[in-house]
């Protein structure tokens, strides 16, 4: 009959007459797992995807933002949910990265720059809070983690000069991948003043070990005086070696950024390992010091490609296909091609030079380094 020569009619473009039925179980799957469109994502309907990877900041749609922490709470994906029907899979997360929800310091990326904006004034609290301590260690303390992940404080130098916040979160992970340090000391009439921030990846070994080591290294240095640039260079890549050296048979995964402050009297030093950045604001404008360590960087990807490595793209530029960043600490899997060489910049410190953000990627992904300044 022709109802029957119907039902044996192959559906356009899909291979089997038996797939017939697809669109009908596709439509009672999306009735319990709606697609990504129609999810109530709650904070992250700030956020536009874009296929590269990348999330770019909008303004919220309300005037009243609620506090970063709440945001970075709700701003995760769903989980990855397959539809499949014979060939046909749906998969709404395979070919984008969505970074919001990941373990960084600083803030972890939000839904929109007065979120940010309210996490970086945390920190700014922080500051103003120990500007009756008396020491670096009164000011400091011993923070706590609270039950959300989140670490809020302030800190003061030894001297009295300086003196900055610090602001980071866990998120739902179940260990902190991310560290930071803050170091005072005095070498003959300078004061020194030493600030970093670690983003671990694969692990937090890395990470940890950054923060204490790296500015022991650095300060037993026997030029770190008399020539500051090259002792930070020796240092750092002294510190990648010890940790690969200790970490032989474990950990080979591991691996961290550095961005670091360096303040030796009234001079600056920066250095930078990985997308951990740095930027200043000096006359009410926002300078960089340091670059992002990426695979697509034309001198980066000469020098990967000269030590015999390849950077491929899948869904980002990555050195091997694996990691989307040209240098790091750790990652004993990708060296020689993945190197702790820092780049380093020398800032004088002046009346122009209002104050230092150092941030992982967590917080420049969603925000531009104008908007970081108030």
């Amino acid at each position: 009959s022709k109802k029957q020569k119907a039902d044996r009619e192959f559906t356009p473009g899909l291979p089997f007459p038996s797939v017939q039925l697809a669109p009908r179980r596709l439509q009672l799957t999306h009735a319990r797992h709606p697609p990504p469109e129609k999810r109530d994502f709650g904070a992250l309907e700030a956020i536009e995807m874009v296929p590269d990877g990348s999330v770019k900041d909008q303004e919220a749609s309300s005037s009243s933002s609620p506090p970063a922490a709440a945001i970075a709470r709700a701003a995760r994906p769903p989980r990855p949910v397959s539809f499949k029907t014979k060939r046909i899979v749906w998969h709404p997360l395979k070919h984008r990265r969505f970074r919001v929800g990941a373990t960084k310091t600083m803030v972890e990326a939000s839904s929109s720059a007065q979120a940010v904006r309210g996490a970086r004034d945390q920190a700014v609290r922080g500051a103003r809070e120990v500007g009756e301590a008396t020491t670096a260690a009164a000011a400091m303390g011993s923070p706590k983690e609270d039950e959300k992940g989140h670490i809020c404080g302030g800190w003061k130098s030894e001297d009295g000069s300086l003196y900055c916040g610090y602001s980071s979160l866990r998120g739902r992970r179940a260990s902190m991948e991310d560290f930071y340090d803050m170091r005072s000391s005095k070498m003959g009439a300078k004061n020194i003043n030493l600030f970093g921030v670690f983003d671990g990846h694969g692990g937090s070994c890395a990470a940890e070990y950054l923060k204490e080591h790296l500015f022991e290294n650095l300060l037993k240095h026997p030029s770190f005086i008399t020539d500051t640039k090259t002792a930070i260079s020796e240092s750092y890549t002294k510190t990648d070696s010890d940790f690969l050296d200790a970490e032989t048979n474990i950990h080979r995964e591991d691996g961290s950024t550095a961005s670091t402050a360096i303040f030796v009297g009234n001079h600056l030093y920066v250095a930078n390992v990985g997308d951990s950045r740095a930027v200043i604001s000096k006359a009410g404008k926002a300078i960089a010091l340091s670059d992002d360590h990426k695979p697509d960087r034309s001198d980066e990807r000469e020098r990967i490609e000269n030590a015999g490595g390849v950077v491929t793209f899948s869904g980002t530029w990555r050195v091997g296909g694996v990691l989307a960043m040209s240098r790091a600490f750790g990652d004993r899997l990708l060296k020689p091609f993945v190197v702790a060489e820092p780049e380093i910049q020398e800032q004088e410190i002046d009346d122009e030079l209002e104050y230092l953000i150092l941030a992982s990627d967590g917080l420049w992904d969603v925000v531009s380094n104008e908007v970081s300044i108030p």
